[in-house]
């Protein structure tokens, strides 16, 4: 190369290196283990399958696939569902809850009606029913969470289903599981009354004082019969400037405070204008709803008799934007691709659903298979999106009580937000072992963060998994595996660990405080 040549190579090189040598930036963290914020409920780990899309039939059931059993359930999915730790499961909807009427979906599969099915445009074969799911849940080791129809369904139809999952009586419900080959009840514990009846696109759509006044008489049957049960009330799902989801929430529990034992929320976010910066900032619209949806549980138990607590359920949140539309009807509808920016929006959801842990006990990521999911399939095997890999790491890792930690971080403006940390941080602590998630937000450098034991000292070694890859709109698929969990060893001193954390990248640190 002649030194013409080499100086202009470094020309266009330099603004690159330039920016490989600055300086990371600055942050602090201190942790204090007396601060506890509250109890993690392993119940904010959850997924949900509905009957949409290639969710269950082709997704977690694919009868005479030679990737399945001789139930009909993919072998492979249930490995992959197995290392996501899922700790309970939806179903049967979502949209689809709204006009499923159980009875369709027991007894022996030939005989079985099929029905045209409204919600996303497809004929439900009902080969997919009450025992298929509970025991495909105790397959997988997880909580089953069932959504009655409270949009075409009755309130004896709701009843009659706990009666014939959980009665131990003899009666015409209980005799008929049997008939259909299962003696013990299942004794789910979690039951929806109903999904997004705020929603115009919802069959059954009702106001806010129909749905209240409806679902109240419904909670009591379903209570009368299995009075263990928890049931999940419908909250607003449509958030926008000027809606009424205050009003809603506030008039559900009017009716519901005496019933209900969680608040179901839903959110979904994307990236449409591609605005990585606002983008990962979507964790702080969670907060504020949190927040809010907080107070108006609190005032709706103010003054009522005995120490009734109600708990919020986001149990619809994910990254979905790219596969919206009216167009979106059929068996292969919703099927997102993910990159890495999406997986680091996820990790800050976990982050906020810790962070708020004495309010928030339940989840579910929508959903567990092909639609919007993070596991992928085709007939001859799947792949794990981006999103799979920080919802894992939380799962499995970040557990016992919520700490509230200071968290000073360079910070950033954004079109909807003042100011945004650039470090998204939470934590977990269990008997001794500290587990700190931390999400980078900045999208070119690394942030460099202390953090301070106030009232212990670690111990020397860090396990280190570090969520990443090589650029913000990395993908993966059948052939390709980019972005992924990578793990190393990091070391503390004293009341001290320091950590450099790339840009864009979600890290989670475990150590044990002594």
């Amino acid at each position: 190369m002649t030194i013409s040549r080499r100086r202009f190579a470094l020309s266009l090189a330099a603004p690159y290196i330039l920016r490989a040598q600055q300086a990371p930036l600055q942050a602090r963290v201190k942790i204090d283990t007396e601060r506890v914020i509250g109890d993690i409920d392993p119940l904010i780990y959850g997924n949900f399958i509905e009957h949409l899309g290639r969710c269950i039939e082709g997704g977690v059931f694919e009868e005479k696939s030679p990737l399945s059993d001789e139930r009909g359930y993919r072998k492979d999915v249930r490995e992959a569902v197995g290392k996501l730790h899922v700790t309970q499961l939806r179903w049967p909807g979502g949209n689809f809850s709204s006009n499923y009427h159980w009875m369709d979906g027991i007894g022996p599969r030939d005989q079985r009606p099929a029905r045209l099915e409204m919600a996303w445009g497809t004929v439900e074969s009902n080969r997919f029913g009450t025992h298929e799911f509970l025991d495909y849940a105790e397959l997988i080791g997880t909580q089953p969470y069932v959504c009655c129809n409270f949009g075409t369904g009755t309130w004896n139809e709701a009843q009659q289903w706990v009666e014939y999952c959980n009665s131990s009586e003899d009666t015409a419900m209980t005799r008929l599981r049997r008939q259909n080959g299962r003696r013990d009840p299942w004794k789910v514990k979690l039951w929806g009354l109903g999904n997004e009846m705020d929603g115009p696109w919802q069959m059954g759509h009702r106001s806010a004082e129909d749905y209240g006044k409806f679902a109240l008489e419904g909670a009591k049957l379903m209570k009368w019969t299995d009075p263990s049960i928890k049931l999940v009330a419908a909250g607003s799902s449509n958030y926008n400037p000027g809606s009424d989801w205050t009003t809603w929430n506030r008039t559900v529990l009017q009716f519901l405070h005496q019933h209900a034992d969680y608040l179901a929320l839903h959110t979904y976010v994307g990236n449409p204008n591609d605005d990585f910066g606002d983008f990962l900032a979507s964790s702080l619209a969670i907060d504020e709803r949190t927040k809010t949806a907080e107070g108006i549980i609190d005032a709706s138990l103010s003054g009522q008799p005995g120490n009734r607590k109600i708990y919020i359920a986001w149990d619809e949140w994910n990254v979905w934007y790219r596969a919206r539309g009216n167009s979106q009807r059929g068996r292969r509808i919703l099927e997102e691709q993910y990159n890495l920016e999406d997986a680091l929006v996820v990790a800050t959801f976990l982050n906020s659903f810790v962070n708020h842990a004495h309010i928030v006990k339940m989840a579910n990521m929508a959903q567990l298979v092909n639609v919007i999911a993070p596991i992928f399939t085709n007939e001859k095997g799947l792949y794990l999106q981006t999103i799979y890999y920080p919802l894992q790491l939380f799962a499995n890792h970040t557990k016992g009580k919520a700490l509230e930690l200071f968290v000073d971080s360079p910070k950033y403006k954004t079109r909807r937000y003042d100011e945004v940390p650039y470090l998204d941080v939470s934590a977990g602590y269990d008997n001794g072992s500290l587990v700190l998630n931390v999400v980078n937000r900045h999208r070119d450098q690394a942030i460099e963060a202390e953090f301070e034991a106030e009232d212990k000292q670690f111990a020397r070694e860090v396990e280190v998994a570090e969520v990443n890859g090589p650029d913000i709109k990395a993908t993966n698929d059948f052939d390709k595996n980019p972005v992924k969990t990578a793990t190393r060893n990091a070391t503390a001193e004293g009341k001290k660990l320091r950590y450099r954390f790339p840009a864009h990248s979600y890290t989670q640190l475990k150590a044990k405080l002594t």
